[in-house]
């Protein structure tokens, strides 16, 4: 029981602790360097890298490529490449889904 008592003086969190507590307290094998903390999560940022709006803009023009890619691949092969752009944003007209004879 003396060995397992004695454990948490090991693992001791003293980053809110000044000197004088610490020493109080009999736990100075505890203390870390600055800059090398008890854990949490590793890398883990305050803020994005870059604005939001700017990665909102950027994630809706990826998926519109990847949609239009994905519509010319699966497209009939009469099918032009400015007829597919139409279906993708939504302004054709029935005539122009059609296949032409």
């Amino acid at each position: 029981m003396g060995g397992g008592n004695e454990e948490w003086r090991k693992n001791a969190d003293t980053t809110k602790m000044t000197p004088e507590q610490v020493k109080a307290a009999g736990v100075e094998g505890s203390m870390r360097p600055p800059g090398h903390g008890p854990g949490g999560v590793l890398h883990q940022r305050k803020s994005l890298p870059f604005s939001f709006p700017a990665m909102a803009i950027g994630g809706l023009l990826l998926t519109g490529a990847i949609g239009y890619s994905v519509l010319y691949t699966r497209k009939k092969p009469e099918a032009s490449a400015k007829d597919v752009a139409k279906v993708s944003v939504g302004v054709a007209n029935p005539e122009e889904t059609r296949p032409r004879k």
